[in-house]
């Protein structure tokens, strides 16, 4: 779904409404710019290319889902969860540009600034930015390759020293721009062009490593290669589970080695065509009672010890019933 209110102030930022997790009692705003050229891809929409099933932009949502407001500038377009839009004036004028526009619907002390196309990102990488940030007196944290090339799209930061560090840009009076550069790469007074490095020069900065979670798609072999990596064997479960989940709209954390056991023992002791009906079952038997993973985990309970039963009736053949 996508939310096309018009640009302006949001709302103040509230605990409430930032959600669980590490950043609870000190709400967030994400900043996800997804409005490149991707030049190295063909000009294809990479925000909308899918990996997993699921589109790259959708996956970046996915990791800030708790952050009180979440601006993505670009142009509107559906997203699995409703954002706001922006877009930097004129459009393409580059992630500095872009930063800043989406900046200025934000109000909450921190700002998680993401690139659009990072299939590995999770929440939790998101939280570990946020508290090493807050534990610090640095301007931003942010996460480094495996290279050890920094990440200035994969960070979090002190929505004040951002502010301005985009402003002493804008007018051309930081203390370590080259002017002969600001004036051969953008307008007098704009943003239009300005690498970011010439933004981050400026600020304090903290820094993770995590090469997986930096990892981002600039080419058709970057695509390649994380597709592929998703369906290896350690990740591919959890990766079809969340892409199903993202698919029905489910929110639900569900302990999917319940439901595993659950399916192991039936179609063991029962039938192999059993078991997805089974597992079918016992989600409709949570949905009638309070639909939690706790209805869930109680009635995959229920069913595994049935199928033991099932079983052991079937094992002990022609001996005595039990008593009762």
């Amino acid at each position: 779904m996508t939310d096309n209110a018009p640009a302006g102030p949001p709302p103040p930022a509230s605990p409430e409404s930032s959600g669980s997790g590490p950043a609870a009692g000190a709400p967030y705003d994400a900043v996800v710019l997804a409005g490149g050229g991707a030049r190295r891809l063909g000009g294809a929409d990479k925000p909308g290319v899918r990996v997993g099933g699921r589109a790259l932009l959708d996956r970046v949502l996915a990791a800030c889902v708790d952050a009180a407001t979440t601006v993505v500038v670009a142009d509107p377009r559906a997203t699995a969860r409703p954002v706001r839009w922006a877009r930097e004036e004129p459009a393409g004028g580059g992630p500095v540009a872009a930063l800043d526009a989406g900046l200025r619907l934000t109000t909450a002390e921190y700002a998680v600034v993401l690139s659009a196309d990072l299939p590995f990102l999770g929440a939790d990488t998101v939280h570990r930015l946020l508290a090493a940030l807050r534990d610090s007196d640095a301007d931003g944290a942010m996460l480094t390759d495996d290279d050890g090339r920094d990440q200035p799209l994969v960070a979090a930061y002190r929505t004040a020293s951002l502010r301005g560090a985009l402003a002493a840009l804008a007018t051309g009076h930081a203390e370590h721009a080259d002017q002969a550069e600001h004036a051969a790469h953008t307008d007098r007074g704009t943003l239009t062009g300005l690498p970011l490095r010439r933004l981050t020069g400026a600020l304090r900065l903290t820094r993770l490593t995590d090469p997986l979670a930096s990892f981002d798609c600039d080419t058709w072999e970057d695509i390649a290669h994380a597709r592929a990596r998703i369906r290896e064997h350690g990740h591919v479960l959890n990766e079809w589970i969340t892409a199903v989940k993202n698919e029905l709209g489910i929110e639900l954390d569900v302990d999917t080695r319940v439901l595993l056991d659950a399916a192991r023992d039936v179609a063991h002791g029962v039938a192999r065509p059993a078991a997805p009906l089974t597992t079918f079952l016992i989600g409709y038997a949570a949905a009638q009672g309070k639909g939690d993973a706790e209805s869930i985990a109680e009635a995959s309970a229920k069913v595994a010890d049935l199928a033991i039963r099932w079983e052991a009736e079937h094992s002990g053949g022609g001996s005595a019933p039990d008593a009762g």
